[in-house]
């Protein structure tokens, strides 16, 4: 669905993009995350056309997105900082919507309609809370039937039941249309529940491009109890961290969970447990290793 190659980009001199390379693939829900200041933002800039790259290409479907009117039809985009017409309410954005998506679902605009009760159709959708117009803007971009839909946090000041809710159409409309969805999110834990591919972005790169499960099942948590001190593994597994409390050590390893777990047993050592790191702790360990400020990590 999206293919980005060696895109570059630089303002006066700083190189926000530094050589992205990224593909999704379609019906995937892909979490792109990264710590402020990754290049994530600009990222999803040049992949709904608004930048224009110093070098480098954006394919959606096959085609270039800059300055491309049907390649932009079959996208949808929520930005974090939304934007509504000075005066407009839901039912005039619905016409403008409908003016621009050729594919846009009425009828499914009104069967949505009591998933979001609170939301007054004829108020000023600037008047609404931010969760509200947060809730509008969800709720007219799935309407449009977007091949792509593009989120940069999505559900961000919504209440729990309402996050809840977004996610369970989203996920809905993923399985009954094969809609791909791209996805820029701070929560990881949240994340973890609805994406099945993942991208680890740092200074201005894509360091990690995998599939959840593979990601997941590529670093373990491993604990150990060891009366003779720290346990070591071969120099094929990498030892990303290492605390211990006690006789009890715990290790994160990179590498074959299985096989680190035989090394391990061929020294007598009594495993505790073997686990697979949380999104969010992958995410911290990888960011470790690439000099970004973390410090200490509490188990």
């Amino acid at each position: 669905m999206i293919r980005v190659t060696n895109l570059q980009k630089a303002f006066q001199g700083f190189h926000a993009l530094n050589g992205v390379d990224m593909h999704v693939k379609k019906g995937a829900i892909y979490g792109l995350v990264g710590p402020n200041g990754a290049g994530k933002s600009t990222l999803i800039r040049h992949i709904t056309g608004v930048y224009r790259p110093d070098a480098g290409d954006i394919m959606l479907e096959g085609e270039p997105v800059y300055e491309n009117k049907q390649a932009k039809e079959k996208f949808s985009y929520i930005p974090d900082d939304l934007f509504y017409f000075m005066q407009a309410d839901t039912m005039e954005m619905k016409r403008f919507y409908q003016g621009i998506y050729r594919e846009f679902d009425e009828r499914l605009f009104f069967r949505l309609q009591e998933f979001f009760p609170g939301i007054d159709v004829k108020r000023n959708i600037r008047r609404l809370s931010k969760g509200m117009q947060k809730q509008v803007a969800f709720w007219l971009a799935i309407c449009c039937k977007p091949k792509l839909l593009i989120l940069d946090e999505p559900v961000d000041g919504l209440d729990p039941v309402m996050r809840r809710q977004i996610w369970s159409i989203l996920m809905s409309e993923v399985a009954e249309s094969q809609m791909t969805v791209l996805v820029s999110f701070h929560n990881l834990r949240e994340l973890e529940d609805v994406c099945d591919h993942v991208g680890i972005m740092h200074q201005g790169k894509i360091m990690i491009e995998r599939s959840l499960s593979d990601l997941q099942g590529s670093v373990s948590k491993i604990q150990i109890a060891c009366t003779s001190g720290a346990p070591k593994l071969p120099e094929q597994f990498e030892v990303l961290h290492i605390s211990n409390t006690g006789r009890v050590y715990t290790m994160i390893v990179k590498g074959d969970a299985k096989l680190a777990q035989e090394a391990l047993s061929e020294d007598n050592l009594m495993i505790v447990d073997v686990l697979p790191l949380t999104l969010e702790e992958i995410f911290i360990y990888e960011m470790g290793g690439a000099d970004y400020e973390v410090k200490d990590i509490l188990f």
